[in-house]
């Protein structure tokens, strides 16, 4: 099943530098500690073949925009061989491209033209679970109990008289038992196996000493075909509990967040990704792991960046935080705080491809989680989730962008039942299943669908896209000095050249009106001040310096030559 490429071991490329030493991370010991990430979902980015399916051609010839807008790097979900029972979150086979999105060769030249454009390339890596279609898997289950396969999996015997009990209580996040019991080769009911997602994701058995082995050369495998980092999917799932022990719990997805579950963030995963460091930093050129963990506290997620492990984890506490200056500073501190003592950067996210859109969360009330379901107040929205971009842009450490929010887009709430495809809308008692909202497909160009999204107008898209969204597109917002995709590309620019932006580890609070923050940024070159109003109302301050951007398109922020008046819910950057 495995694809061969000619030439995959040769040395990677090192991105060419789009910027002098004095603003790019690389002179501060990495170039990942201030860089600024764009997730790409392959589904949703770009058609290249007009299937309707995004494709790694379709990325690929998209990867200029991306050096325009100015950002550093790409991370690509997973487009490797697989049923798609999760949208790729399932993998069949881990050195494989899946037809759909191409082909090995298509891999190779994106990341080629990635590099000569000066952008980074990390791609998603799903090592908690394979595919019930991956050869282990099927072998496992072909030869039966006491297959040497079976140890890399978890297959237990079922609770009962007969074996018809799950072998403990743990629920699957995407609802029902984390446990579907297996058929013997004869046809009769033989051993359960864990899936901590769907049935179609058994996890792996990481006591086995070779899922280790595979996984090392899994890591090898794709950074010598010159990707420069990995994005570690459920990177807090690998390792269970011993004994797999009964939670006691019926209600566990109200648990997850909130304590050290038996399946989540054990002790155990930090041996891992230990092992996974020394390999990374035999590559020339920063090669970078990211942890996605959710964990109870920052403090723990800080456990996965340690000077001996992973480079950076998302920081799911700030995406979750309301559109409300306490809250955001306090999670602020806190995350610095606890990064510090491992000597690692902050990362900053508003949006990925599991939660609502930003532009449509602070378009509702606050307090409501990062799933929504109502389409709020679209103006207010996108008002706060553009001063939300830049109070991100401003903070140190790494942001990341979610593919389309430079666009504005909001959610698509109203998507009708019959062309959903995320698993979890299919059971009862899971997560939320309405992530299909925020992986529409983005829009391009022209005035119908798929808005460019493919090379045919008229052509298809594998979720419906609205029809206002033509006002949305790339086209139409292109040199438009207010649209939200040019707020994105000065706001990058001007990240790039001021210092302060991005680098360090510190913010000094100034004294602000209730309702809005004010910071300073230090730098040998010049200080630089944010101001944040998540107020409803005007703010006057004094003058801060020397404004350089300002998030509000309808309202110019005023100014008297001492005093400036912020309107509602907007950012603004001044240099000092």
């Amino acid at each position: 099943m495995t694809q061969n490429l000619a030439d995959a071991s040769r040395p990677a490329a090192v991105p060419a530098a789009r910027t002098t030493a004095a603003t790019t991370g690389a002179s501060r010991g990495g170039w990942w500690r201030d860089a600024v990430i764009y997730q790409v979902y392959p589904r949703s980015f770009a058609d290249g073949n007009g299937d309707g399916m995004g494709d790694l051609p379709g990325i690929r010839s998209r990867l200029p925009y991306l050096r325009d807008l100015g950002v550093d790097a790409v991370w690509l979900s997973p487009f490797y061989a697989s049923p798609q029972a999760d949208a790729g979150y399932d993998v069949a086979d881990y050195r494989a491209v899946d037809p759909m999105f191409g082909t090995l060769l298509d891999a190779d030249g994106l990341i080629r033209d990635a590099h000569e454009l000066g952008l980074r390339i990390i791609v998603d890596l799903v090592p908690n679970h394979s595919s019930d279609r991956h050869e282990w898997f099927r072998r496992a289950l072909r030869e039966g109990p006491g297959s040497p396969l079976r140890e890399r999996y978890h297959f237990r015997p079922g609770k009962g008289e007969n074996g018809e009990l799950p072998p403990n209580d743990w629920e699957s996040i995407f609802g029902g038992p984390a446990w579907t019991r297996s058929d013997n080769p004869d046809g009769t009911p033989g051993e359960w196996y864990l899936h901590l997602f769907a049935p179609e994701q058994p996890d792996f058995n990481w006591d086995s000493p070779a899922v280790a082995d595979e996984f090392r050369s899994i890591l090898r495998f794709w950074l010598d075909m010159g990707v420069d980092g990995f994005r570690i999917d459920v990177a807090h799932g690998l390792v269970k509990a011993p004994g797999l022990p009964d939670l006691g719990s019926h209600d566990q997805l109200k648990l997850l967040g909130n304590d050290v579950m038996p399946f989540f963030d054990q002790d155990g995963v930090h041996a891992i990704y230990r092992s996974w460091r020394k390999i990374l930093d035999e590559y020339p050129g920063d090669r970078i792991g990211v942890a996605e963990a959710w964990t109870p506290t920052v403090q723990r997620t800080a456990n996965y960046v340690r000077p001996d492990e992973l480079h950076q984890a998302f920081n799911f506490q700030y995406l979750g935080t309301d559109w409300d200056a306490a809250k955001l500073r306090e999670v602020i501190d806190l995350s610095l705080d606890s990064m510090r003592p491992v000597q690692a950067p902050t990362t900053w996210v508003l949006s990925n491809h599991d939660v609502t859109r930003h532009a449509t969360r602070f378009a509702n009330p606050g307090g409501l989680g990062t799933q929504i379901r109502t389409a709020g107040d679209r103006p207010l929205g996108l008002r706060r989730a553009r001063a939300a971009t830049l109070l991100m842009l401003a903070l140190p450490g790494s942001a990341y962008i979610y593919q389309g929010e430079e666009l504005g887009l909001p959610d698509v709430t109203d998507l009708p039942d019959e062309v959903r495809q995320d698993p979890s809308f299919f059971r009862q008692a899971g997560q939320d299943g309405f992530r299909d909202g925020c992986r529409v497909p983005i829009p391009w160009s022209g005035t119908e669908a798929p808005y460019g999204f493919g090379p045919v107008a008229g052509g298809p898209s594998w979720l419906p896209q609205p029809a206002d969204w033509a006002e949305l597109s790339v086209e139409v917002q292109a040199g438009d000095p207010t649209s939200t995709l040019e707020l994105y590309r000065s706001a990058l620019a001007v990240r790039r050249e001021q210092p302060a932006l991005g680098a360090g580890t510190e913010v000094e609070w100034l004294a602000a009106p209730e309702g809005v923050l004010m910071f300073r940024r230090e730098a040998a070159e010049g200080s630089f001040v944010c101001t944040a109003n998540t107020t409803g109302e005007a703010v006057r301050i004094a003058a801060p310096g020397r404004m350089l951007l300002s998030s509000t398109a309808e309202a110019a922020v005023e100014s008297d030559g001492e005093s400036v008046e912020l309107p509602a819910d907007s950012t603004a950057w001044w240099a000092v």
